[in-house]
């Protein structure tokens, strides 16, 4: 009887034990380099636009938001953006800054997406060519990044780039609306 008892112990034991280790792994995840690859898709980016744009004529930058509320962004829209805007500024590119505010960001309408309003008078003053844009999807164990440089007369894309972030301690945090 005392054998079946440990056997029964030590089984309960273990399945707890596992259960501890797959929650513990979930909430482990590592954080990756955010500020390497921003400056990885600003590269690519930037590889994208040789002959695409004028070089001397401005870009406009605006904060990056979630693809689920383009009217919405948080700490790491922000600063996934500015550090986009570095590495454009460390290769010789010319930023204008423009936090997000109502009406920046495109907007879809009838399946097309146009630049508001407000960007196009802005990229006006400014004499700007391009707008930095991006939004960014949250899921479960990542974070899903998509940049783009879109022309500010035609609203053509003239580069995209895509990539993923693991989604650890630091990321969660800088995704949550609260600490925004």
């Amino acid at each position: 009887m005392t054998r079946i008892f440990r056997t029964s112990a030590l089984l309960i034991g273990m399945v707890f034990l596992l259960g501890c280790a797959s929650k513990w792994s979930v909430e482990s995840e590592q954080d990756a380099d955010i500020v390497a690859a921003s400056h990885a898709a600003a590269d690519a980016l930037i590889k994208q636009l040789q002959g695409k744009v004028e070089p001397n004529r401005p870009f406009l930058a605006a904060s990056f938001v979630d693809i689920n509320d383009l009217e919405q962004t948080t700490s790491f829209g922000r600063i996934v953006s500015q550090q986009l805007v570095t590495q454009f500024s460390n290769k010789g590119f010319v930023v204008v800054e423009m936090l997000l505010r109502k009406n920046i960001y495109i907007r879809q309408k009838g399946g097309e997406f146009l630049l508001s309003r407000a960007v196009r008078e802005i990229s006006k003053t400014h004499d700007a060519g391009a707008v930095i844009v991006g939004t960014y999807a949250v899921g479960a164990r990542s974070v899903y990044i998509t940049a783009k440089v879109i022309d500010t007369i035609d609203n053509t894309v003239l580069g995209a780039f895509d990539y993923r972030l693991p989604k650890g301690p630091d990321t969660h945090y800088l995704l949550n609306r609260s600490s925004s």
